[in-house]
């Protein structure tokens, strides 16, 4: 590879990695790649559903989708998988890559349209807002942000109960026997929060492996796991209760001696796009329970 081709691919993949920027308008894009689980249901919600050719592995909901081809895992397509879909437009949450890949797709033309992540009402307005600029679609975000809101607006009145906030440890994985913990600024620390509850971790940013002596001490009244829907599903992803009591430091915790073990879908949990209000709703439930 040449050394001018070499600059214009790091070029390109510095912007790739950039902030995201509103989306330019494609309302003539007949075949688009949608890249992101929550980039995908917010297509459907659009209902734009019928101009999707193709679908990351992280795209399960709605079933309908699985239909379609799928071009591997979000961070880590190739130009060649992507390319096999003959996309007009890719659209993409944050963080799809490698870099490299992506800045070969913007070489080729393929115009390419960051989503912005969100997790809270303003951000996930805003997701489904860029969607429905790329697609040419603005006025049709209008409802579904508003069925978004009032998702929300019940789990508000859910937490309004009061009482003492129950303390949640989201585990992302086991792997190795090793505690991977979401910590503040990551998706599972946000979930947990619109649920109402406390995250039992913190002083460190995003998901990180545990000591486990730091896994005592964070004394968690609920552990929180996830059940994947797609080939990536295993056992370093969720473990039964008695997997988890056998790991002496999880065994010592309230929520392992009290059975207080939460598993719900990871796309549905942690993708953070039309059903994130039933989602924190859901786990709100499960973690104080429904109707006491």
């Amino acid at each position: 590879m040449t050394m001018p081709r070499l600059i214009r691919l790091a070029a390109a993949a510095a912007l790739a990695c950039a902030s995201p920027a509103l989306a330019d308008p494609h309302p003539d894009a007949s075949r688009v790649l949608s890249l992101g689980g929550a980039v995908t249901e917010i297509v459907h919600a659009l209902g734009q559903q019928d101009r999707l050719v193709g679908r990351d592995t992280t795209s399960s909901f709605p079933p309908e989708v699985l239909a379609l081809p799928d071009v591997g895992y979000v961070r880590a397509l190739s130009s060649e998988g992507v390319l096999s879909v003959q996309p007009d437009l890719i659209l993409s949450e944050e963080g799809a890559g490698p870099p490299e890949t992506i800045a070969l797709l913007q070489e080729a033309g393929i115009p390419f349209e960051t989503i912005p992540e969100g997790h809270d009402a303003e951000g996930l307005a805003r997701k489904v807002e860029a969607v429905a600029e790329a697609l040419g679609v603005p006025d049709a975000a209008g409802p579904v942000i508003e069925e978004i809101r009032a998702d929300l607006a019940r789990v508000e009145q859910a937490n309004a109960g009061g009482g003492q906030k129950k303390r949640v440890l989201f585990i992302l994985s086991l792997q190795g026997g090793r505690v991977m913990a979401g910590g503040e600024g990551s998706g599972a620390d946000a979930i947990i929060r619109l649920a109402g509850a406390e995250n039992a971790v913190s002083g460190f940013q995003g998901y990180k492996p545990m000591t486990d002596e730091a896994v005592t001490a964070a004394a968690p009244d609920v552990i929180l796991m996830m059940q994947r829907g797609d080939a990536q599903a295993d056992s370093d992803h969720n473990a039964s209760l008695a997997e988890l009591a056998a790991m002496p430091a999880l065994a010592v915790t309230p929520a392992v001696r009290d059975g207080a073990v939460v598993t719900m879908d990871g796309l549905l949990l942690l993708g953070f796009g039309p059903r994130t209000g039933a989602a924190a709703l859901e786990l709100h439930d499960a973690i104080y329970g429904a109707g006491s």
